[in-house]
């Protein structure tokens, strides 16, 4: 079997986990938009006390519930919380592997999907380096495998747009910038030219010019700052720590131009001063024009 028809099947078994098509909970983006989350939960096999994933994990699905985000780009997921989720919330399903082989060993940098709200024509995975096809494959610095994963969608009304989701090195300035440059030429590649959306933890603040550059000839938005241009503090890292906003903003949703940006938020949530993740989601409400 090929690489990307093995990727679409252990996609479709994980989705399978997923029940049927309905609600998700919380309150639904109205009509004619769509709400996006890009939220990294954080590896349930880490050493984290009190912060474990076993002690969080109800949390982070509520939240998530809560959000009823429409999509959701989500970073340091590993299979089994995967499995969690899916379960745990009716009428999701995902596109996605593991970054360590190509099916489920290591992180996923998968996409979820409400599928009331759209279905999947295509998805895939590339690997940041000089061979992205090649599964596990790293180039630029990063001594940790990156990669992205992307679909392509339909909406109810048979509109197509894409979601590109990615989990950006935490250490390599070349690895980052040499990462953006590839999705944005990926990006531009797209058949057909639909409208896309880019989630992720990119590991750099809004000044990093791996962020600058996904701005670089108006192709994209921050859709955040495009509805809150002053808003501080905006940290979406906090290392479990309570209070902690003031860092930068490393977690993004970017938007073509052919979405209005409805709203944006980072959502803090927390239940007796405790988050469901070190890193807050950040979620959008886009509409198409």
């Amino acid at each position: 079997m090929k690489r990307r028809q093995f990727v679409q099947a252990c996609a479709a078994t994980l989705g399978a986990l997923a029940a049927p098509a309905g609600a998700a909970g919380g309150a639904q983006a109205a009509a004619g938009t769509l709400k996006v989350m890009t939220f990294n939960i954080r590896y349930g096999t880490a050493n984290d006390g009190e912060d474990h994933w076993d002690k969080r994990k109800d949390f982070l699905v509520d939240v998530m519930r809560q959000e009823a985000a429409d999509v959701v780009g989500m970073q340091e997921a590993l299979f089994p919380q995967l499995d969690y989720i899916l379960k745990a919330l009716p009428g999701y399903a995902m596109v996605g592997v593991g970054r360590d082989n190509g099916v489920r060993a290591g992180e996923y940098s998968c996409v979820l999907y409400r599928t009331a709200a759209l279905s999947v024509n295509r998805s895939d995975t590339f690997w940041f380096s000089d061979t992205p096809e090649q599964v596990a494959s790293k180039s630029w610095g990063n001594t940790i495998t990156r990669i992205c994963t992307w679909a392509q969608f339909t909406t109810p009304d048979g509109r197509p747009l894409y979601v590109y989701n990615v989990h950006l090195d935490h250490q390599s300035q070349p690895s980052r910038e040499k990462s953006v440059a590839l999705l944005r030429a990926r990006i531009a590649a797209r058949d057909p030219q639909a409208p896309a959306i880019v989630t992720g933890d990119f590991n750099a603040g809004e000044k990093n010019p791996a962020v600058v550059s996904m701005l670089d000839g108006g192709l994209f938005r921050d859709t955040f700052r495009t509805r809150h241009p002053d808003a501080s503090p905006v940290g979406t890292f906090t290392g479990f720590k309570f209070g902690q906003v003031n860092g930068e903003k490393i977690d993004h949703i970017f938007a073509t131009s052919e979405w209005e940006i409805v709203d944006a938020a980072i959502v803090r949530t927390d239940r007796n001063q405790r988050y469901p993740s070190d890193h807050f989601p950040v979620t959008a409400t886009l509409r198409l024009r």
